[in-house]
């Protein structure tokens, strides 16, 4: 089935928008709530792209590891400033700050 780009980006936009202060997803867990789950490399592109004008909270979004993305320093900035945990690697705490997804239900819980 083809992906209607514009559908895609508009609910990707969508998730990103309702990540609670403090919390963070993963490009693979927005790709699958919008309907999506083998398109998380999508959701990069997506966000990447994404015009400031929107004032989306993409920093709240990280790799299935908690990596955030690679050059972007101020994304780790912004995240600590909201109280996210990290590791000693660098990577998010994803035990403590991932917004929990409710199984069985596709539905987000804080």
């Amino acid at each position: 089935m083809k992906v209607d780009a514009d559908a895609f980006k508009q609910e990707v936009y969508a998730v990103v928008a309702s990540i609670p202060y403090g919390k963070v997803l993963t490009y693979g867990q927005v790709a699958w709530l919008v309907g999506r789950p083998k398109h998380s490399r999508m959701v990069g592109h997506v966000l990447r792209s994404a015009s400031s004008a929107l004032h989306l909270p993409c920093h709240r979004v990280v790799n299935s590891q908690g990596r955030t993305v690679p050059h972007w320093t101020e994304q780790a900035v912004l995240l600590k400033a909201e109280g996210v945990v990290f590791r000693r690697n660098g990577c998010v705490d994803m035990k403590l700050c991932n917004w929990e997804l409710v199984s069985g239900r596709g539905l987000l819980s804080q």
